[in-house]
């Protein structure tokens, strides 16, 4: 299994979901084979949840802008270009294959007023990337003003996003899996 510098190393016990999960940071992806639930919190990144529909391999990256210009040093997946071959490359290296992928996409949020909206761009990127590469995205809840927790279950393919408002105002959205 893939143990670099970028893959998500933050576990604990989720207790409402009564599961192993693992908490991933801007920059990062986790990919994995077991019955594990991905969480992380998103702004104006995105999150892509990629996973094997037949096989329940998957994972989620966070990527805080759509492409590095300045190609300068390693590839970093705080760029989406990056972020996604490093989760996909990873992905079919735990058994996944790639004509059964698919994809759900979040985030995107304009969470700052008078700011270019890099979030809009972010999402762009992540459907196009997606389309180009033939893997069907079954959910999107992208844009919109507010942050938003995601967890995602690759084996059922099952995503639940909370959008944050508000200390202890929050609104929770269930998006559908697979099985």
């Amino acid at each position: 299994m893939h143990t670099g510098k970028y893959f998500a190393k933050n576990s604990y016990f989720d207790r409402t979901f009564n599961m192993p999960a693992v908490k991933i940071l801007p920059g990062e992806y986790h990919a994995t084979n077991s019955d594990t639930m991905i969480v992380t919190v998103l702004g104006s990144c995105v999150s892509v949840c990629i996973r094997d529909r037949i096989s329940g391999i998957g994972g989620m990256n966070h990527y805080m802008l759509p492409g590095d210009s300045t190609a300068a040093g390693a590839p970093s997946p705080r760029y989406g270009t990056h972020a996604m071959e490093l989760l996909i490359d990873h992905l079919v290296h735990l058994g996944g294959r790639l004509p059964y992928l698919e994809a759900k996409v979040f985030g995107a949020g304009r969470v700052i007023n008078g700011v270019t909206d890099v979030g809009e761009r972010n999402a762009e990127f992540a459907l196009h990337y997606l389309e180009q590469r033939e893997i069907p995205v079954t959910a999107v809840d992208v844009g919109d003003i507010y942050p938003r927790k995601v967890y995602y279950a690759p084996t059922t393919g099952r995503a639940f996003v909370r959008q944050i408002r508000n200390i202890g105002d929050a609104d929770a959205l269930f998006i559908g899996g697979s099985s």
